[in-house]
């Protein structure tokens, strides 16, 4: 019976399953009849997954759209309790799953995905297993075959902490504008941050501000400053989580103090309270005790008033100053209040004590004037190179004084060029010289100001005229290509109009004998200037005088070019002079004998020699042999020095040279020679060769030797016996017997050939070089510039006589 029945049970199930399929179209199995049954395609978490946050929202994917009405918290469930795992996702179980613990949650369907958002999070290192039963349906009515499965797992807490805060606990001194902020050891969920799970406060009173979250940074931004002298109290609570919904573990407190209260002050301002005649585009400025907040530095906090008229104007503020510069010029003879209220805060939010007042009056009005010019009004011969300028009454704005307010014209051509200021004198520098003989006129317009921004009454006009041509030189003295020109000749040129007496130097006129050029000096008379020559100029030669083109007129204008002459001098006077060649050193040489007989005689600048004498025949010297004469740079030199060597061949020498020199006085025939005789005393002989039969005298007067001019004029004696002068006490010898020189006659170029033996008298002074044949003697006093050269006797010096080179 019971066999029976339950065959009966049997065929009642397949039948109904028969019909089940038949109708529905799906298999009592998970396998989907295409177009007939739904089927879970994919999960979120996957199955068997692991480290599932803890925040996370589950979701199911069907193959289809499914039925929203069929899929709740009843049909999509998720238990936290582990259970029996099934062999495999989605196979249905043979035996019932251990109690659950039902996660609760909330399920929502979108298309072909249902989505179930637990109200909690999910707890750490659990398992979970998710199930979607077999009651949810596709939107034709169709049934999941069996009850779909998947299971995943949390991992462990790593709850976040504060790792750091800003300002720091129990921070004092803090800034009253201070953002608080807290530094997390992850990435916070920035939803979970916001004024309710941050806080500040002051006590129990809460300090509403805003709060922001960056990166792993939150920071709360009070609407407020805070209050100085207060402690504060700032919490980040439990409310925190981070990205996967860990909270803090506990509420982070700290807390903080702001610092006690700095008044700042107004230590100065300009212009000064009380200040006047302040000009009319002053800049005020205030100097702060500290910096302060410029957000609070503005037209609302600084102010300018004229009464009760407010000022428009620009504030800025830099460093610990704060400027008002008014939008137009302030007016003549007012009185200005400048304010900086109590709305001006310094950086910690504190305000000045009370409000800062001043005031300041501006002056009368100063209209400024030219003064002058340069050049003046209606000037002439202005040089082409003039810089313009025009001084003023008072000192003026430098950026009006432009090529816009100083100009010059040429008719109605302008000038090009630059202006410049400086003190009270504004200057035109034209880019180019002006044109000769123009006439320019120059102005400065009303848009010149002063400093107080008053400008000139009118426009300031004056004109000039420039020179018409450059200075020339108009005649020279001596005239180009002279020749026969004196040798104390002063040379000069004349200008066509005054010149600059500073520009006429020795430098712009000059003197030249080929490449040398010639000392001298200038003097200026009138438009004529004068070169005079140092010393004489030199006989029978070129010179050259030249006035550069440094040489300006009084309008500082130069020539247009050097001006250049030429000119000879006079020939040369007397003949040609012997050379005594290397016999010049001496100013004693005899052949027999040198003596000094008595006194301290004196050779200056010399030598004394003897050949073919030796040494000891030279007496009366302290070098030689003790005596009273003495010889001052120069030596003695004797036939029979051994040193130093080559003595004797240099006396030698000059005894050849001295003999050479002789006999050429001896025979000179050009010029031809004059023919004197007996006493020359109170004569005048110019250069040239002068011939005496016998004897010659200088007694009854001085000879006087007239160069004429020529400092390298020659005369040359012949004189066929003895030469005598003749004089007497005291010195030079006022009885006559004296050779003068004049005219720029020198010593060293006369010439006394005498054929037998000199003579030079007591007290004489004589010049010239002696050429005896025979002896030479000097008697007391006598003095020569000049040289006792004899070929063959003695000289002799009597007493305290003297030769100096000539």
């Amino acid at each position: 019976m019971k066999t029976k029945r339950k065959r009966l049970w049997l065929a009642t199930i397949a039948a109904l399953s028969l019909l089940v399929a038949f109708i529905g179209g799906c298999k009592d199995d998970n396998v989907e009849i295409i177009g007939v049954c739904p089927l879970v395609i994919s999960t979120n978490p996957t199955n068997l997954a692991s480290n599932v946050p803890l925040n996370q929202i589950i979701t199911a994917t069907f193959n289809e759209a499914m039925n929203p009405l069929t899929i709740t918290p009843s049909s999509f469930t998720v238990d936290g309790v582990a259970k029996k795992k099934s062999p495999e996702a989605g196979v249905k179980e043979s035996a019932p799953l251990s109690v659950s613990a039902l996660v609760e949650g909330t399920v929502t369907v979108s298309g072909a995905t249902a989505t179930f958002t637990p109200t909690s999070t999910l707890s750490p290192n659990f398992t979970y297993t998710c199930m979607i039963a077999t009651t949810v349906k596709d939107l034709t009515g169709n049934a999941l075959q069996v009850n779909y499965e998947w299971t995943f797992s949390t991992g462990t807490i790593i709850a976040p902490t504060v790792i750091s805060t800003d300002p720091l606990n129990l921070a004092i001194g803090v800034a009253l504008n201070k953002v608080i902020s807290a530094n997390f050891s992850m990435a916070m969920d920035p939803l979970t941050i916001t004024t309710s799970t941050f806080t500040l406060l002051d006590g129990t009173t809460t300090i509403p501000g805003a709060v922001s979250y960056s990166g792993t940074t939150a920071s709360f931004t009070p609407t407020n400053p805070l209050v100085l002298g207060k402690t504060y109290t700032a919490t980040i609570t439990t409310g925190v989580k981070n990205s996967v919904g860990t909270p803090i573990g506990s509420n982070y407190i700290w807390t903080f103090s702001t610092g006690a209260v700095i008044i700042p002050t107004v230590i100065s301002v300009d212009p000064l309270n009380l200040a006047t005649n302040v000009a009319l585009n002053k800049m005020l400025s205030a100097n702060f005790s500290m910096a302060m907040d410029p957000l609070t530095i503005t037209t609302s906090t600084f102010t300018l008033k004229d009464g009760a008229t407010t000022i428009p104007g620009a504030v800025n503020y830099s460093g610990t100053t704060a400027t008002f510069t008014p939008t137009n010029p302030l007016a003549l003879g007012k009185t200005y209040t400048a304010t900086l209220t109590t709305g001006a805060k310094n950086v910690a939010g504190t305000a000045l004590a009370s409000n800062y007042i001043w005031t300041f009056s501006t002056g009368a009005i100063v209209i400024p004037t030219v003064i002058s010019t340069d050049p003046i009004d209606l000037a002439t011969g202005v040089a082409l190179n003039k810089v313009l300028s025009a001084n003023f009454s008072t000192a003026m704005d430098p950026l009006t004084i432009t090529t816009t307010t100083f100009t010059l014209m040429d008719g109605v051509t302008p000038i090009l060029g630059a202006v410049n200021y400086s003190g009270t004198t504004a200057t035109f520098t034209p880019t180019s010289d002006l044109l000769s003989g123009k006439t320019y006129t120059a102005t400065i317009t009303t848009g010149a100001e002063n400093l107080a921004g008053t400008a000139l009454a009118s426009n300031f006009v004056w004109t000039f005229t420039t020179i018409s041509a450059p200075p020339t030189v108009v005649s020279t003295d001596p005239v180009n290509l002279a020749t026969g020109v004196a040798l104390n000749k002063v040379i000069s040129a004349t200008f066509s109009e005054a010149m600059d007496n500073t520009t006429i130097t020795t430098l712009t006129f000059t003197l030249m004998e080929g490449v040398t050029p010639v000392g001298g000096s200038i003097l200026i008379i009138g438009s004529t200037a004068y070169f005079t020559p140092t010393a004489l100029l030199l006989s029978d030669a070129t010179y050259t005088a030249t006035i550069t083109t440094g040489a300006k007129n009084l309008a500082g204008t130069p020539l247009a070019s050097n001006y250049v002459w030429t000119f000879n001098t006079v020939p040369h006077k007397g003949p040609i002079a012997p050379d005594l060649n290397s016999v010049a050193r001496f100013g004693i040489i005899s052949g027999v004998g040198v003596t000094n007989a008595a006194g301290a005689s004196e050779i200056h600048d010399l030598d004394i020699g003897i050949y073919p004498g030796f040494r000891s025949s030279i007496t009366g010297f302290f070098d030689v042999d003790g005596g009273p004469g003495l010889i001052f740079n120069g030596a003695f030199y004797a036939a029979d020095d051994i040193a130093p060597p080559g003595v004797n061949a240099m006396l030698n020498q000059a005894k050849l040279d001295l003999v050479a020199a002789y006999l050429f006085a001896e025979g000179a025939t050009s010029p031809a020679p004059a023919i004197v005789a007996g006493d020359q005393g109170g004569t005048t002989l110019y250069p040239g060769i002068y011939k005496s039969a016998s004897t010659l005298l200088i007694q009854s007067g001085d000879l006087t030797l007239d160069a004429q001019g020529d400092v390298n004029a020659t005369w040359i004696f012949q004189i066929a016996s003895d030469f005598t002068t003749i004089g007497g006490s005291p010195y030079p010898s006022p009885a006559g017997g004296n050779v003068i020189l004049s005219g720029g006659a020198q010593a060293k170029n006369v010439y006394w050939q005498v054929g037998s033996s000199a003579i030079i008298g007591d007290y004489t002074s004589f010049k010239g070089n002696i050429l005896a044949l025979t002896s030479i003697t000097m008697n007391a006093y006598a003095r020569a510039q000049g040289r006792m050269l004899t070929q063959n006797a003695a000289v002799t010096l009597t007493s305290t006589n003297i030769i100096t080179k000539p």
